[in-house]
């Protein structure tokens, strides 16, 4: 099957969609990448986009046609990929959707404990324009089998990454930062995976209230500043740190009421040191999680720490993370080296968690997640 994986992160930047031929099923699964692009989002649906994340009033008609409009830009995507790359038919779409609300652990809600999750991009559009079925919504699923509905790439970073002589850690640099680790030889049962905190969000919120820019190109701003180690002990004292996973986190941890308080701590510091201070933050919240989480639970020799995603963009951040991961012994690389580009992992995976469900089979792993069993994800939006 040629199956189009859809991915839009909590940086709500674009789309990616990675053009993916994929055959067997189990541990003879195989995939082969054709082709991946990124398009933007437009100015205006991008600002729409994180004004309802984590947004205590939205209108309910806004959201519903920001369903159906995504569903149409993710459509154009994938066909824009399709024409570019060659491929004149797809067999299937795997569509993650925009998430604009997640909550992981359950809380009290009228007189019910719930945990819950909301991702935009209506499949029955999106399967309308490119004429394939689509599979959509995967973590609802996940979810009701006990889990915490993220992260769901391991299933991928467990197919790639597996070897029986050397233990792996994967981390992901997206808006928030989620780590995947497997010891040598290891089974799925094995697999621990976890979000370590702020990924880019924070840098990306400082950016933009500071310097009026979405993002720290090239890491240029953080490299002129100094980090100040007050705020960022301070700020590593947050619960979600210390807490043990599995465990998620998204703009409700560190969006928008995190950067203003993490701003409003820097009190007069030059706005070049506070960037640089997000920056820090960051790469010391995964350093602490790899300590406090992986290297000293299994007694196994890790040796990879290999990293995703637009993070890898910042040479300011990958500096700082590698003196994280050398201090433990790790080397620190880059998926390219394993056939993967950085920017197209997500879009991967859900490619193939869309054939995984298109065949009847599960797409989680319940060690990284917390599920009670494994779980077939995903509805799926026929022609």
């Amino acid at each position: 099957m040629i199956v189009a994986g859809v991915m839009s992160g909590t940086s709500a930047d674009g789309i990616n969609v990675a053009l993916v031929r994929i055959v067997g099923k189990g541990p003879a699964l195989r995939f082969s990448l054709l082709g991946h692009s990124e398009t933007p989002y437009p100015v205006v649906v991008r600002k729409a986009i994180l004004s309802l994340m984590n947004a205590r009033t939205a209108k309910v008609a806004d959201i519903s046609r920001l369903n159906f409009l995504l569903g149409e830009l993710y459509a154009d995507a994938v066909l824009t990929a399709m024409r570019e790359f060659g491929v004149p038919k797809i067999d299937l779409v795997g569509c993650h959707g925009q998430t604009i609300y997640h909550q992981g652990e359950s809380a009290a809600f009228l007189g019910r404990k719930i945990a819950c999750t909301w991702q935009l991009g209506e499949g029955a559009v999106l399967a309308a324009r490119v004429g394939a079925p689509v599979v959509s919504d995967f973590r609802p699923a996940e979810m009701a089998a006990g889990g915490k509905g993220a992260p769901l790439v391991p299933f991928l970073d467990y197919f790639v990454y597996r070897d029986r002589k050397s233990g792996r850690i994967l981390q992901n640099l997206g808006g928030i930062g989620n780590l995947t680790a497997i010891p040598a030889g290891a089974s799925a049962k094995d697999v621990i995976a976890f979000d370590t905190g702020p990924g880019n969000m924070v840098i990306d919120g400082c950016m933009e209230r500071l310097y009026g820019r979405p993002f720290d190109r090239d890491g240029k701003v953080a490299a002129t500043g100094e980090a100040i180690e007050t705020i960022i002990a301070e700020m590593l004292r947050n619960p979600f740190f210390k807490r043990k996973p599995p465990k998620t986190a998204g703009r409700e941890e560190f969006g928008r009421e995190f950067v203003s308080s993490f701003i409003k701590r820097c009190g007069r510091a030059r706005k070049q040191d506070i960037v640089a201070t997000a920056t820090v933050l960051t790469a010391k919240s995964i350093g602490m999680a790899v300590r406090n989480f992986v290297v000293n639970s299994f007694d196994r020799q890790y040796k990879d720490f290999v990293v995703a995603g637009g993070g890898t963009k910042n040479p300011t951040l990958m500096k700082m993370i590698g003196l994280e991961t050398s201090a433990l012994g790790l080397r620190l690389r880059l998926s390219e080296e394993f056939g993967i580009p950085s920017e197209a992992k997500e879009a991967i995976a859900f490619a193939v968690l869309a054939y995984q469900t298109w065949h009847r089979q599960p797409g989680n792993i319940p060690s990284a997640t917390g599920a009670l069993r494994p779980a077939i994800l995903g509805k799926i939006s026929y022609v």
